[in-house]
């Protein structure tokens, strides 16, 4: 039995999605706290999958993790579940803290003590904000040392260190993935993306940080999952490996190829005050995933921004639930003053 944590979030729902298209015969347990960024939606199309279960629980909660170990046959885990805004990270440290390094410790900690006579396989899907923000030239390698600027990031850095440490001190098969940014179905709108869509349908302004020159590599939540995959069954424990889409775009381009996408005018676009600690540039060098395990994108991104930019059209009522009440709150206190 395969399980994932975090599986009612974007990329964790996008991958239980692909887990049963290619894998069907392979039994998922899905673990979510379903705070404000999990959505029981995004796996509606699974309702009634006999061999998907679910449970509404915290990865921190030790007593209930150890639970479950002892009660299912989990040979694999696939984590996910993260808190993973850099804005609510400024705002409110301590519970990334938490759920980031805590939560990981102990699924780390249930593992090892499930898997003592034999050992499955643990995938810590990370992010490349643990190397920090880059140059103008290069790319982040596996062997980039570890950098973070918020308290995101740095959580993150933190649990991919201890995973590593399971792994050299106790032989847990730990395997890290790092991705760039992903996009697609099912992604929170707080994000860049999907909040540039939502607003501009709206014709709402359009908040767009200091010069909005921040560069990201873009990679279609799809090609992440499959890269996952390939890492969860032929990856090499106690490896890192990068994941990226080797497409560098800055986030007013971005904003930009939505709006003329949607026929609205960049009259909308509003350049707020810069967050604190923004890194300027991620860039993925993904050699050992093409070469070792033989994954390379399969999306072109003008095909895959158009098709998400269509999701996001056709699903409007997904997004409108969402946008409603205590995350309105929450955007007015983040971009309210500024």
């Amino acid at each position: 039995m395969l399980l994932v944590t975090g599986g009612c979030g974007f990329i964790g729902s996008n991958f239980i999605h692909l887990m049963r298209a290619e894998r069907p015969q392979t039994p998922i347990l899905n673990l979510d706290a379903l705070t404000y960024a999990g959505n029981l939606e995004n796996l509606s199309a699974l309702e009634g999958d006999a061999g998907l279960g679910f449970v509404r629980g915290d990865i921190a909660d030790a007593p209930l993790v150890g639970q479950l170990f002892a009660e299912h046959p989990i040979t694999a885990v696939v984590h996910f579940a993260a808190e993973s805004h850099v804005d609510r990270s400024i705002l409110g440290p301590g519970v990334f803290i938490e759920t980031n390094v805590r939560g990981t410790q102990v699924l780390l900690d249930a593992a090892r003590r499930a898997w003592a006579s034999k050992p499955g396989r643990f995938v810590m899907v990370s992010t490349d904000e643990v190397y920090g923000s880059l140059g103008p030239t290069g790319r982040f390698t596996e062997s980039t040392p570890l950098d973070p600027s918020s308290p995101y990031s740095a959580s993150k850095a933190a649990a991919d260190l201890v995973g590593q440490a399971y792994w050299r001190t106790f032989g847990l098969p730990v395997l890290i993935t790092r991705c760039s940014n992903n996009y697609g179905p099912y992604q929170f709108p707080e994000k860049l993306i999907p909040l540039m869509i939502q607003r501009a349908s709206q014709e709402l302004r359009l908040p767009v940080y200091g010069d909005g020159q921040n560069i990201r590599d873009w990679l279609h939540v799809a090609d992440h999952c499959r890269a996952v995959l390939a890492v969860l069954e032929r990856g090499e424990p106690g490896r890192v490996y990068n994941i990226g889409g080797d497409n560098e775009v800055a986030n007013i381009a971005i904003v930009r190829l939505i709006l003329r996408a949607l026929g609205k005018s960049e009259s909308l676009i509003e350049f707020v005050a810069d967050r604190p600690g923004h890194d300027r540039r991620y860039a993925m060098d993904a050699t050992r995933m093409r070469t070792e395990l033989g994954w390379a994108p399969q999306v072109d991104f003008a095909r895959g921004i158009a098709e998400t930019i269509a999701w996001y059209q056709a699903n409007c009522a997904w997004w409108e639930r969402i946008v409603s009440g205590d995350y309105r709150a929450y955007y007015e206190r983040l971009y309210g003053g500024r």
